[in-house]
């Protein structure tokens, strides 16, 4: 369009033809001349011919406008030209070119009117054209003066302002960015304060305003940086909630629970909470192992830091055992404490919560609140229990990993003690029974006790056979609850409390005993201290000194010493009762009063002013501490009471078999006594030989029940022998009658202790088995003055010369015909060995104390020995009158006369068995023989002595042979 509009520009209109030879800028196509046109048009016209030349050209011709035609020529060209050839070639391209410019020339001729019509259309166009031009040309000028006087001057000032305005909104923006890019250090800042609400509330805030500005390019960047931010304040957020598992802060766990609120993640806490509570209690018994382990260890192998908890704990040594385990208990403590404490802090919550609002978003918000909280307090009540068997299960590996039986006593019963704390601690924090480490301290218990029993008794066995049963001197206000092992019997005066609350009473004399019954250990320690730091102090107690500076303390001390004692406002009420047991008529030793001092002296066979301090040894002593020791044990952990109990009763019975074994088996006279021994004391004895005693350690023909195989043989202890120093033979002692008395009397004072026991060792039998405890006590206790009388028989029958009254009796003529004023001989001679067995008795006083019922059993067995050696001399009589039975009942009347000066006896034991003797010898043949199914108390030969002596004068042969086979059916059930 351009090269037309130039072409008008420089030509008018012409012809057609001037019009051809003016478009000649067509590239590369000539426009034939007039003359080449007249030519061609000349020439004959071959349209076929003239066709085939066209179809000659070749296609490189029609390839496009920039085709060089003279360099495709010249390089068709070959290396040696010939001319001819050339010229031919030459010819053929103007044919060629002829033909093409004819066929043009006939188009443009064929098109020419067409192209004449097109030029006038383009030459008026032009025409419009300019005329446009024109009229654009007054219309910009137009525009111009409305530009220079409206819209610069007005319209400009308006876009201005508007660029203003963006501007302004810009610089918010980018200050707003500004600020955003400088949170970071902000937030960083409060996260070193622990601010974890605030930083959240910061971050939020950011992330907010950065969603605004999201369509700047930085802020994409920004945005992604801040969910980085809130992602670490999570995860610091996190660290921050595992420090409360260990040292709960409220201030501290507020802000968090704050700032999980802020996250919209309560519940999530909660569970994270649980977790980190689970892993601290892992962490924490981990670390205080391996910090005993390795510092016993002494090196510093890395070995034990790579082992399992379990493993880990088989490596304690005996000596750090007990420190380990306080250290771990405080660990799981703090544990505890703190999960207790972030219960009470929700609960604080839960009621400070105000009351749901009216409008829907409050209502929306209340309800999802509410479901927060019956989460968390779920959860938190949920993981009570699950807290708990975490610390069981770590302690349970704990006390299983160390074989115990070996420890010490006091470093055992540190163990029960801190294990008992903590099942109290276990109770209040979530109501468990702690079996499993109920079940793990018994297991241990009676492995431990079973070993330690053993080697109690062996010690006992030991004690006994190197007793010498001197007198130990103890204060005459002597009782068990002066010694060290029975001290917790004061802390414990219901049974109902448990031991450790009753320590925790006892060590914090700060409280009223009111308050010690409410507040529990979590009360208690909530602020400061531990409940597994006490037990220490229990051990640096001073016992008093119940030893006396000599054995005998004068009557102003000692009445000195009973009037502190009777002020001790320490003393268990049950220990300042006084009463006197109706059997034996002696006065347990329980804080006697003056009167029940002053009576007792009286009472006692005693001839100079004795102290009234309990007959007891060296080994009463030790068997009482070991029974404090085992009630202490029992007290402390109650699933093992029966096995103590038992173990206790065996204490008892080896002491009571030692006893009879030493001074009271005696087979020459204990046939001769007659019911010596009771039935109940006899099958006690049987017992204890059976099921305590390994028979073949005794050389007696008595050993015929052997002692079972396996471990009902590990139970038994050989039969103890008495030590070769306690003479028993000796007339000038009385045949070793301090000992007896003091081994009889040490026995019974036993007794009374068990006695005394007996209520608190009811109250931790468990129910089934309290029938075993009553038995051990109506059969077992209850039977240790029975020893008297076997024990002091031995004595009588050989303090006083029996057979030389048979010979003195056997020498007296009983067939005398005239009524005698004058007593026998031997009555004389009888009396006088018993006041020398007196002036004995007396002698043996000065160095032993001898209690009213000893005296009083020594006494009737020597009267009862010589009423019978009386009987027995009577019957021996081969001729007797009734004047010489006149003789007997004045001799016997003398005696008994004689011997009530000596003793205060009354009556006088077997005295009706003498008299109604002598009087049979009055009785007619009828009398007799139901006399002699009556008296089954005298002998065969005693008997037919009656009948053979007495009536065989005035009796004929057949009724004698009828009494004498009554006396034979009698006795023969006896053979």
């Amino acid at each position: 369009m351009q090269k037309i509009k130039s072409l008008m520009a420089r030509q008018g209109l012409k012809s057609p033809q001037e019009s051809i030879a003016d478009l000649s800028p067509v590239e590369d196509i000539r426009i034939p001349s007039k003359e080449e046109m007249r030519e061609m048009r000349e020439q004959p016209i071959d349209p076929q011919a003239e066709q085939e030349i066209i179809n000659s050209i070749q296609e490189v011709y029609y390839s496009n406008d920039s085709f060089d035609m003279v360099q495709h020529e010249l390089e068709k060209l070959p290396p040696e030209l010939n001319l001819q050839e050339l010229e031919e070639y030459r010819d053929k391209l103007k044919r060629q070119q002829a033909a093409v410019s004819k066929k043009v020339a006939d188009l443009i001729l064929e098109k020419q009117p067409s192209y004449v019509k097109e030029l006038e259309r383009v030459t008026s166009l032009q025409t419009n054209l300019q005329l446009a031009a024109v009229i654009c040309t007054n219309a910009r000028r137009q525009l111009s003066i409305s530009k220079e006087d409206f819209t610069e001057a007005s319209l400009g000032l308006l876009a201005n302002q508007r660029r203003r305005h963006l501007l302004t909104g810009l610089l918010k923006s980018l200050r707003t960015i500004k600020t955003l890019q400088r949170t970071d250090v902000r937030l960083s800042e409060m996260l070193e304060e622990e601010d974890y609400p605030g930083a959240i509330q910061l971050c939020l805030e950011c992330q907010k305003a950065a969603s605004t500005f999201k369509h700047y390019s930085c802020i994409s960047e920004l945005n992604s940086k801040l969910q980085d931010t809130l992602e670490q304040i999570e995860e610091q957020l996190d660290v921050a909630l595992s420090k409360t598992c260990k040292h709960f802060d409220v201030s501290h766990y507020t802000r968090v629970q704050l700032a999980y609120t802020l996250l919209e993640k309560t519940q999530t806490a909660m569970d994270q909470l649980h977790m980190h509570f689970t892993q601290a209690i892992h962490n924490t018994v981990f670390q205080v192992v391996l910090g005993y382990v390795e510092l016993c260890a002494g090196n510093a192998d890395t070995k034990f830091q790579k082992m399992q908890y379990k493993d880990l704990c088989t490596h304690i040594t005996q000596d750090s055992y007990v420190p380990c385990l306080s250290d771990l208990c405080k660990a799981l403590w703090e544990v505890m404490l703190s999960y207790h404490r972030t219960m009470q802090w929700h609960e604080e919550q839960d009621k400070e919560e105000a009351p749901p609002t009216t409008d829907e978003a409050g209502a929306a918000d209340t309800e999802e609140a509410v479901v927060d909280h019956s989460y968390v307090k779920k959860k938190l009540e949920h993981g009570l229990t699950r807290i708990w068997q975490e610390v069981q299960l770590k302690v349970k590996a704990y006390l299983l990993g160390t074989d115990m039986s070996n420890f010490k006593y006091d470093d055992f019963i540190v163990v029960l003690d801190v294990i008992s704390r903590l099942m109290q601690v276990g109770e209040e924090f979530c109501g468990s029974k702690s079996e499993l480490l109920q079940e793990s301290i018994k297991r241990q218990s009676v492995n431990y006790f079973k070993n330690y029993h053993r080697t109690r008794l062996e010690e006992l066995r030991m004690f006994l056979e190197n007793e010498t049963w001197e007198l130990c001197p103890v204060k005459s206000n002597f009782n068990i609850a002066q010694l060290h092992e029975f001290k917790f019997m004061g802390q414990s005066r219901s049974p109902s409390v448990s031991p450790s609350r009753q320590v925790l009473s006892s060590q914090d004399p700060v409280l009223s005993s009111q308050d010690q019954e409410v507040l529990s250990l979590f009360q208690h320690f909530s602020q400061e201290g531990n409940p597994f730091e006490r037990h220490i102090d229990n051990k640096d107690e001073e016992t008093e000194d119940v030893l006396a500076s000599n054995g005998y303390e004068s009557d102003e001390l000692e009445k000195c010493v009973y009037q502190d004692y009777d002020s001790d406002s320490d003393v268990p009420d049950e220990l300042k009762q006084d009463y006197v047991d109706e059997q034996t008529g002696d006065v347990p030793l329980k804080s006697a009063s003056r009167e029940t001092l002053r009576s007792r002296k009286k009472s006692d066979y005693s001839l100079n002013k004795g102290s009234n301090a309990p007959i007891l040894t060296n080994t009463t002593l030790n068997v009482i501490r070991l029974v404090g020791k085992y009630i202490q044990m029992m007290n402390i952990l109650k699933p093992i009471a029966f096995d103590v109990i038992h173990c206790v009763s065996q204490l008892f019975d080896y002491y009571l078999y030692a006893v009879y074994t030493f001074f009271g088996r005696n087979d020459m006279y204990e046939s001769s006594g007659p019911g010596l021994i009771s039935s109940r004391l006899r099958t006690t004895l049987n017992r204890i030989q059976e099921s305590l005693i390994q028979m073949e350690s005794l050389g007696e023909g008595s050993a015929s029940v052997h002692g079972g195989p396996g471990e009902d043989r590990k139970e038994k202890v050989p039969s103890p022998h008495l030590s070769q120093l306690v003479v028993l033979t000796a007339s000038e002692t009385l045949y070793g009658l301090a000992q007896r008395v003091v081994a009889t009397e040490s026995l019974v004072f036993l007794a009374e202790q068990f006695e005394f026991l007996q209520s608190h060792l009811d109250t931790m039998m468990p129910a089934a088995k309290k029938p075993f405890l009553q038995q051990f006590y109506s059969q077992t206790v209850s039977t240790a003055s029975e020893l008297r009388k076997p024990i002091y028989w031995v004595v009588a029958a050989k303090a006083l010369d029996y057979e030389q009254m048979l010979l003195l009796m056997a020498g007296v003529k009983w067939d005398i015909r005239e009524i005698m004023s004058q007593h026998n001989v031997y009555v004389d001679v009888l009396l006088k060995e018993f006041e020398e067995f007196n002036k004995r008795l007396g002698d043996v006083s000065r160095h032993v104390r001898v209690p009213l019922p000893v005296s009083n059993v020594l006494w009737e067995h020597c009267i009862r020995l010589a009423n019978r050696t009386l009987v027995e001399g009577y019957g021996n009589v081969k001729k007797c009158s009734n004047e010489g039975r006149a003789l007997m009942q004045l001799d016997f009347q003398q005696f008994l006369m004689k011997l009530e000066k000596l003793t205060d006896m009354r009556p006088i034991p077997d005295k009706d068995f003498v008299e109604t003797y002598i009087k049979a010898y009055y009785l007619t043949e009828n009398d007799m023989e139901q006399f002699i199914k009556n008296h089954r108390e005298y002998s065969m030969k005693q008997l037919a002595n009656l009948v053979n002596v007495c009536l065989g004068s005035h009796i004929n042969k057949k009724a004698r042979q009828k009494l004498l086979a009554a006396i034979d059916d009698i006795d023969r059930p006896k053979r």
